[in-house]
C-alpha cells in the first residue's frame, strides 16, 4: 500500500473507532484535530531545504511537503480518573520523499490526585519548549520552529510513560514532568534506537511569562548505516583504532539541556530558547544552539522576526590524520562525518488570524551556511558556505 493511502486510512480508523466506542458503550469521546496546508520554496536548486526527520526537501519549485501536516486526536474518558488518548499524524516521511502516517501518541492517563497524573503507553517527550505542540502550527506564532535548535534531538515520543505534577501557587502555576521509555527513529539510511531515553522539564507560568528548564538523556545507537559502519571498520583495519574509538556507533550516552522563556504582554510577543547537546561520539557532535523571536499584535495581525544560530563545540576535524597519500580519502571521510551542520537563520513573517480557528502565515528566512552545507539535503558541489532564501505560505487550523 502506498504511503499516502496508508496515512488516510490510519486517520480514518481513529475517527471510526471513536464513533464506534461512543455508540456501543456510551463512553464519552472527544475528537479534535489540527493541520497545516503550506507551500514552501527557495531561491536555489543547489540544495534542498527540509525540516527534521524528512528524507526530501524543496528547491526552487514550490512544494507542499515540507511544512504541511494533518493530525487527529481521539480521547475516551473511562471515568473521572482514567482516560485513553490516541493521536495520528500525517507528515513528510523520514524514509522516502512521500507523506506517511504515524501513531504519535497512544496512552492511558491515570489521575492520581489533584496534582499528579500518570500516563502509560506512547507519550510525547518534553525535549523542547513547544514539544507537545511543535506540529500544531496554529498554536505557534512562527510558521515553523527554527531548525538551528529543533534539529538537535530528532525523537518526538517514546514507548513508556511519564509523571506530571501541576499545582498553582497564587498567580503562579508550576508544572513538572518526567518521562522514560524507548524510541526508534528511522531514516532513509539508518535507524537510531534510544533505550532508555529520560526527559524532564520544569515549567513556571506567571502572568504573561512562561519559563522552562529541561534536560533529556539517553543511551542510543546508530544501526543499519553501511557508510558509517564501513568507515569505522576501515579505520580499524588500517591501524587508526584511536580515531575509530571516537566514532562510537552503539552504547552511546548523550544529554540535551535547554532553557526557554515566552512572553505575551499587552501586544508584545516574545520567545527564546538556548540548548546544549553533548554525546560520547564524534559522529553526533556537541553543539550549542539558540533562537529568539519577537512580534507585535495589531488586532488580528502579528508581524514577527526570528533569528537562530548553532555552533559546534566539539572538534570539526582530526588534525593527526594524513591529508595526502593513500589514506587521504579515508581522512576526508572521517573528518566529514564529525562535522555538524552550521548555519544561522534570520526570518521575518506575518500571522493573520482570519478565522476563530484558522490562521494564515507567510514567512521568509535567509539562511547562511558556514564551513559546510548547513542542514540542507542533497547539496551539489560548491554549495558549502552559500546563503539561501526560503519562502513559505501556510494556513494553520484546528478543530
Amino acid at each position: 500500500m502506498k504511503q499516502p493511502k496508508l496515512a488516510i486510512t490510519t486517520l480514518a480508523v481513529l475517527s471510526a473507532l471513536a464513533s464506534s466506542a461512543h455508540a456501543q458503550d456510551g463512553m464519552p469521546i472527544t475528537v479534535s484535530g489540527f493541520g497545516t496546508g503550506a507551500l514552501t520554496m527557495t531561491n536555489s536548486d543547489q540544495a534542498e531545504f527540509n525540516r527534521v526527520n524528512q528524507a526530501g526537501g524543496v528547491g526552487k519549485d514550490a512544494r507542499p511537503g515540507v511544512d504541511s501536516n494533518f493530525g487527529v486526536q481521539v480521547t475516551a474518558k473511562w471515568s473521572d480518573t482514567v482516560s485513553f488518548t490516541a493521536q495520528g499524524l500525517v507528515r513528510k516521511s523520514p524514509t522516502n520523499d512521500q507523506f506517511g502516517a504515524e501513531l504519535a501518541w497512544a496512552f492511558a492517563k491515570i489521575k492520581l490526585n489533584d496534582d499528579f497524573s500518570l500516563r502509560l503507553g506512547r507519550v510525547g517527550l518534553p525535549v523542547y519548549m513547544i514539544s507537545d505542540v511543535r506540529n500544531v502550527g496554529y498554536a505557534n506564532t512562527m510558521l515553523r520552529p527554527p531548525n538551528e535548535v529543533y534539529r538537535q534531538v530528532n525523537v518526538d515520543n517514546a514507548d513508556g510513560g511519564d509523571v506530571v505534577y501541576q499545582h498553582s501557587f497564587g498567580d503562579t502555576t508550576v508544572t513538572a514532568q518526567a518521562a522514560i521509555g524507548r524510541a526508534k527513529v528511522r531514516s532513509a539510511d539508518s535507524n537510531v534506537e534510544f533505550k532508555p531515553v529520560i526527559s524532564t522539564q520544569l515549567v513556571v507560568e506567571n502572568g504573561p511569562f512562561t519559563y522552562r528548564l529541561g534536560r533529556a538523556q539517553a543511551n542510543f545507537g546508530v544501526y543499519d548505516n553501511s557508510s558509517l559502519t564501513g568507515l569505522v571498520s576501515t579505520l580499524n583495519k588500517v591501524g587508526l583504532a584511536s580515531v575509530a574509538n571516537e566514532l562510537k556507533l552503539t552504547y552511546v550516552k548523550g544529554t540535551f539541556t535547554s532553557a526557554g522563556i515566552a512572553m505575551d504582554y499587552n501586544n508584545i510577543i516574545g520567545q527564546a530558547e538556548y540548548a546544549k547537546r553533548k554525546t560520547e561520539t564524534r559522529l553526533v557532535p556537541d553543539t550549542s544552539s539558540w533562537y529568539i523571536m519577537a512580534g507585535y499584535r495589531y488586532g488580528k495581525f502579528v508581524p514577527f522576526i526570528v533569528h537562530g544560530d548553532v555552533k559546534q563545540d566539539s572538534i570539526r576535524d582530526f588534525a593527526a590524520l594524513p591529508t595526502t597519500g593513500p589514506l587521504a580519502a579515508l581522512s576526508a571521510g572521517a573528518n566529514g562525518a564529525i562535522k555538524s551542520g552550521l548555519q544561522s537563520t534570520t526570518g521575518i513573517g506575518l500571522r493573520w488570524d482570519f478565522y476563530k480557528s484558522a490562521a494564515f502565515k507567510v514567512q521568509m528566512d535567509r539562511i547562511k551556511t558556514r564551513d559546510g552545507d548547513g542542514y540542507f539535503l542533497n547539496a551539489k558541489p560548491g554549495f558549502a558556505g552559500s546563503t539561501v532564501n526560503v519562502y513559505a505560505a501556510a494556513i494553520d487550523f484546528v478543530f
